[in-house]
């Protein structure tokens, strides 16, 4: 299934949107945006921007990223064999969304 995109609020930006999973970006609230600004000195809307970027990076799936990296790979060119190589590398030092989990699935990382 293709990757879709959502506008972001800020022109010219779009967001992925995991339809399978449903996840979207979480929208930073002004707080965070006014803290991150007061200490590097960043402009508002870039701090906004910076940090919408870290929680894009931290809610996609291990599924789109596969998808949209390889997608990547292939336009410059790159052999299967050896994109499936670098993307299983790359995968071990990736955040990840956590999935979706059920009472029961909790329940059984704890009792077993």
């Amino acid at each position: 299934m293709p990757l879709m995109v959502i506008s972001c609020p800020n022109p010219g930006r779009f967001l992925p949107l995991d339809s399978e999973e449903g996840n979207t970006p979480c929208m930073p609230d002004h707080d965070l945006i006014r803290r991150i600004a007061g200490s590097t000195g960043l402009p508002e809307s870039v701090a906004a921007r910076v940090i919408e970027d870290v929680l894009a990076v931290h809610s996609e799936t291990v599924d789109s990223y596969v998808r949209r990296r390889h997608a990547e790979l292939q336009i410059h060119g790159t052999r299967n064999t050896q994109a499936f190589e670098l993307i299983a590398a790359e995968l071990k030092d990736r955040p990840f969304a956590a999935p979706d989990l059920s009472v029961r699935q909790l329940r059984r990382m704890i009792y077993g």
